[in-house]
C-alpha cells in the first residue's frame, strides 16, 4: 500500500488530468462540431485540465488556472460554459483533492478559501442568463438574474460545495492517512533508539563498574606491594647490594604497572581503540589555549629536562591542565598565573601559583577552604601513582601548588634518600612520615 500511495503522489495528479482530458474528449467527441479546436470547452477543458495536472507539484498555479478560467469568462475573454459542459468545473475540484493531499497547512486553507469563492462564481456564470443560460436543467431567464440566483443559486452553491467537499474529504483522508503511517514509523524508530541507547548505557555502566574495581584492586594491590618493597629496602640497609637493587626493581615495577594500568583503563574508548595519551610537549598549547582571553599565565623552566616515562608525563599534564582549570573556575579571567618547571633536582618539581582574588577575611577563609577541598585529591593521587607528591594550600595572595614527580634515585644519595622521596607515595604510615608541607596540605584537605 505504501509504495502505491508514493507513486500515487508524485504521478497522481498529471495521470488524473490524463484520464480527465481524455473522458471528455470522448464523451462529447460528436458535439465537437467535427474538430477540437473549433469546440467552445476547449478552452475551459484545457485550463481545468492544467490545474489538476499541477496540483501536486505548484499548488499555487493550479489555483492560478483556475482563477484565470473564472476571470476570462467573467470577462467574455474565454467561451462560457454551455448546458452541456458545465461540470467541466469539477476539474477545480479534483485539483483541490491533490493539492489537500500533498501540500503544507498554509496552502490547503488558501486552496480551500479560493475554491469556496471559486464555487460562488461559478454559480453566478452558470445561472446568469448572460452567461450560462441556464446549465441545461433550469430555464433560461431573460428578465435577469435576481430571481433566478434567488430561486436556484443557493441549490447550485449548495451541490458544488459538495462536490468540492468529497474531493477534499478523499485527499484529507489520504494526507492522514499517509501522516498515522509516518507517525507509527517514527514511533518504532524512536522505540528501537531508546533499545539500543538503553542496551549502550547497560553496557557503558558495566564496562565502567569494572574499570573501577579493576583500578581499585590493582592500585591496592600493587600499592601494596611497592610499600612493602620500599619499606624493606630502607630497613634492610645492611643486605648485600643485590637484594637491594632487587627490592627497588619491584618498587619501580609496581609503581610503573600501576600509572600504566590507570593510563590504559582511562584512554579505552566504546570501540575498544586506545586514544593518545597527552604528554608534555602538549603542555605549551594547553598553556597557549588558556591564555586565549582567559588567563594571563607566565610559564618559566630551569634546569635540563630529562625524559619521564609515559605515565609520569601524563601525570605532570594533568596536574597543570587541573591547575589552570583551577585558577580559571575561583579567579576568573585575567587571573595571573605563574608556572615554573624544576628540572634541577632528582625529579621534575612543578611549581604554580595563581592569584587570589581579593575578599573579605570571612569570604577569603572560605574560598581558601573550598580551592583546597576541591579537585586535589585527584592530583594528588596522580602525583603519587607517578612516584611522587603533591601539596597544595593558600600562601599570602597566591594560592600555591607544588608537585614532585621522581625520574630516577639521585646518585649521590647513599642512604636512599632521594628515592624515600620518589616513594614516599607508597610508605607505610607506621614506617614513614609524609613531608610536613604535605602533612599540612593533607589536613587541611581533609578539614574542607
Amino acid at each position: 500500500m505504501e509504495p502505491i500511495l508514493k507513486f500515487a503522489r508524485q504521478w497522481g495528479a498529471p495521470a488524473a488530468a490524463v484520464i480527465f482530458f481524455s473522458l471528455w474528449c470522448v464523451g462529447e467527441a460528436g458535439r465537437m462540431g467535427g474538430s477540437l479546436l473549433s469546440w467552445e470547452g476547449l478552452w475551459p477543458l484545457a485550463l481545468m485540465t492544467l490545474a489538476i495536472a499541477s496540483a501536486t507539484w505548484k499548488p499555487l498555479l493550479s489555483l492560478g488556472f483556475t482563477v484565470v478560467l473564472l476571470a476570462g469568462q467573467l470577462l467574455r475573454v474565454v467561451p462560457p460554459m454551455a448546458s452541456n459542459h458545465w461540470a467541466i468545473y469539477v476539474g477545480s475540484f479534483i485539483a483541490l483533492g491533490f493539492i489537500l493531499w500533498t501540500s503544507p497547512r498554509r496552502v490547503r486553507f488558501i486552496a480551500a478559501g479560493t475554491n469556496v469563492a471559486a464555487a460562488a462564481v461559478m454559480t453566478f456564470l452558470m445561472l446568469s442568463w448572460r452567461y450560462g443560460n441556464g446549465v441545461g436543467w433550469f430555464s433560461p431567464a431573460a428578465s435577469g438574474d435576481r430571481w433566478m440566483l434567488q430561486e436556484n443559486g443557493w441549490q447550485l452553491f449548495a451541490l458544488l460545495l459538495l462536490i468540492s467537499a468529497a474531493c477534499s474529504a478523499v485527499g484529507l483522508l489520504l494526507a492522514l492517512y499517509q501522516e498515522r503511517g509516518s507517525l507509527f514509523r517514527s514511533r518504532e524508530q524512536v522505540q528501537n533508539s531508546l533499545k539500543e541507547t538503553e542496551i549502550e548505557l547497560i553496557v557503558e555502566q558495566e564496562r565502567i563498574r569494572i574499570a573501577r574495581d579493576l583500578h581499585d584492586v590493582l592500585a591496592h594491590s600493587l600499592a601494596v606491594i611497592a610499600a612493602q618493597a620500599d619499606g624493606t629496602r630502607y630497613l634492610s640497609k645492611d643486605q648485600p647490594k643485590a637484594i637491594l637493587n632487587a627490592l627497588d626493581t619491584i618498587a619501580r615495577s609496581a609503581r610503573s604497572a600501576l600509572v600504566d594500568a590507570q593510563r590504559v583503563i582511562e584512554g579505552v574508548r566504546d570501540d575498544g581503540m586506545v586514544t593518545p595519551q597527552p604528554r608534555l610537549s602538549d603542555i605549551p598549547a594547553l598553556i597557549d589555549g588558556m591564555q586565549r582571553g582567559s588567563l594571563k599565565i607566565q610559564s618559566s623552566e630551569s634546569g635540563i629536562p630529562v625524559e619521564l616515562s609515559a605515565g609520569q608525563e601524563m601525570a605532570a599534564f594533568r596536574i597543570v591542565q587541573e591547575c589552570l582549570t583551577n585558577a580559571l573556575k575561583h579567579g576568573g579571567r585575567g587571573t595571573d598565573v605563574r608556572l615554573h618547571f624544576d628540572w634541577s633536582g632528582p625529579g621534575l618539581t612543578l611549581h604554580v601559583a595563581s592569584a587570589v582574588t581579593a575578599a573579605g577575611p570571612a569570604e577569603g577563609a572560605d574560598a581558601a577552604t573550598s580551592r583546597i577541598g576541591r579537585g586535589l585529591a585527584g592530583m594528588r593521587e596522580r602525583a603519587h601513582l607517578a612516584g611522587g607528591w603533591l601539596t597544595a594550600g593558600p600562601d599570602g595572595e597566591h594560592f600555591r601548588v607544588t608537585a614532585f614527580i621522581p625520574y630516577g634515585r639521585d646518585p649521590g644519595t647513599a642512604d636512599g634518600s632521594g628515592g624515600a622521596d620518589a616513594g614516599g607515595a607508597f610508605d607505610d604510615p607506621a614506617t614513614s612520615e609524609a613531608p610536613p608541607a604535605l602533612a599540612a596540605a593533607q589536613e587541611a584537605d581533609d578539614r574542607a
